[in-house]
């Protein structure tokens, strides 16, 4: 009997998931932005704002922690000098979740997961550029 299985499976096995999860978690960590469907950025959001609690503690346990769940380490050095300092005086709601559009193949709902400050960071960033 399946009673109180109240996790999003994706028709994977556990070490699938897991990887999947990872991936899609470094490449948020390392573009800041990512589309994927609305029920994997659904998950990869509570797993994502964890993460991003571990940065802000910045302690020397809180990184391997974060290097023992998520092994890219150009991922958690961004998340702990970048993205974690951000977000310093924030209690929670670091992600926002946008649907945009259905996919053509499958009519998969899509959306963009993205840190809540991105559009500010890509102003910025487009001021720079314009000054040099």
């Amino acid at each position: 009997m399946r009673h109180r299985m109240r996790k999003k499976h994706f028709d994977r096995t556990t070490n699938q998931r897991k990887a999947l999860f990872r991936n899609l978690m470094s490449s948020l960590f390392i573009h800041e932005r990512i589309e994927t469907t609305v029920a994997k950025a659904k998950v990869l959001r509570s797993m994502a704002e964890k993460m991003v609690t571990l940065g802000k503690r910045g302690d020397l346990h809180a990184k391997r922690l974060a290097l023992s769940y998520l092994p890219d380490r150009k991922a958690v050095a961004r998340l702990f000098n970048e993205i974690a300092p951000r977000f310093a005086d924030r209690n929670g709601g670091y992600l926002r979740i946008v649907k945009t559009r259905n996919r053509i193949k499958d009519q998969a709902p899509l959306a963009v997961i993205e840190f809540v400050d991105y559009e500010e960071k890509r102003k910025e960033k487009e001021e720079a550029k314009k000054e040099e």
